[in-house]
């Protein structure tokens, strides 16, 4: 009989220290919250007694974490950005996107070509004036020149009219030639894009580097804006080699161009200097200077072709009329002429005898 007390007593002992572990697990049930949600649809209850969705964020929550800032999280992987959740940058992008670009390019763009339009029926095409000296030729540009010229001018088109699909594609393309059509265009337009870039950098520089001196401001511009260039009335302002209109396309396309370069190439590396932030604020600058500057060639292709007689000739074999160069630069004509007596000399003019 003492030996059965014994193994009685051992037994419980040893069904208490097992249940020892269990309890300490539970912990107090006046420290543990317990779940007042009931399993349906015969869910089993946590074991833990813990709600899992008591300490969810709700979405006012999320929205007024979004008034101070972003939200992010916590990532193991090397690409940091991933961690960020939510940012109001990105609906103000979206916005910017969809709303505010396409009507800023539609107003650059058209607005441009029907003032383009209307001063053509109203002034007409600009004539070489009548002269002895239509015909003989004077040297405007070299071969470098025109072909850096036209290097970066076709790169320029073809970045216009792929970076216009960017904006207007799914709004005018898309229903025209359907979605398949529009994925394959779009998906090569993007490659083009990327790679003609290098082009267009490439001659933006050399182009600054050749024509820089020649396109600084001076005295004679400030007659040339003030007479309208020529455009208005017959007379012509005396002008250098480059007038004052052309001068602010230079400027335009320089500066607008390396506001393009600088966009585009940290663009082609995305995340490789900026943040989240900071690549929206480089498609802002690319986009809003692209329409832009879209708009201004438009009207310098205007002038060197169907508006003004002669003004292709500079850029389609470099020689134009001496007249027309009399009559649009003489002060250049005076320069060229004083640098060789080989160049095309201006007619004598005869004097009457006393």
């Amino acid at each position: 009989m003492t030996t059965l007390r014994t193994i009685l007593a051992a037994g419980g002992v040893a069904l208490a220290l097992l249940a020892t572990p269990v309890a300490a697990q539970q912990g107090d049930d006046n420290l543990a919250p317990q779940s007042d949600v009931a399993p349906t649809d015969g869910a089993q209850a946590d074991p833990s007694g813990q709600n899992p969705t008591a300490e969810v964020p709700t979405e006012q929550q999320l929205l007024n974490a979004l008034q101070g800032g972003q939200i992010s999280g916590r990532v193991t992987i090397p690409d940091s950005k991933a961690a960020v959740l939510e940012q109001p940058e990105g609906r103000d992008y979206q916005s910017f996107h969809e709303g505010w670009l396409p009507w800023i390019g539609a107003i650059a763009i058209i607005g441009m070509v029907l003032a383009l339009a209307a001063f053509y029926f109203s002034r007409g095409r600009i004539m070489i004036e009548d002269s002895p000296e239509v015909g003989r030729k004077l040297l405007r540009f070299s071969f470098f020149e025109r072909l850096n010229h036209w290097m970066t001018a076709t790169a320029f088109i073809l970045l216009a009219i792929t970076g216009l699909n960017y904006v207007f594609g799914k709004r005018l393309l898309f229903p025209l030639i359907g979605p398949d059509a529009f994925a394959t265009w779009s998906y090569w337009a993007k490659y083009v894009h990327n790679f003609v870039s290098w082009a267009f950098m490439v001659g933006l520089v050399f182009m600054i580097v050749v024509w820089i001196k020649d396109n600084l401001p001076s005295r004679t511009d400030i007659r040339w804006i003030r007479e309208f260039g020529g455009f208005v009335g017959d007379k012509h302002p005396p002008a250098h080699r480059f007038n004052a209109g052309q001068k602010m396309i230079f400027w335009s396309v320089t500066l607008g161009g390396l506001a393009l370069s600088i966009s585009g190439l940290l663009m082609l590396f995305p995340f490789s200097v900026l943040n989240i932030e900071g690549m929206q604020i480089a498609q802002y600058v690319h986009a809003t200077v692209g329409m832009v500057l879209i708009a201004i060639i438009i009207a310098h292709i205007y002038i060197g072709s169907l508006g003004m007689e002669g003004a292709y000739d500079a850029m389609g074999n470099g020689k134009v009329d001496l007249a027309w160069a009399r009559a649009h630069h003489s002060l250049w004509v005076e320069e060229e002429q004083a640098k060789t007596a080989k160049g095309p000399q201006p007619v004598p003019t005869t004097q009457p005898a006393e």
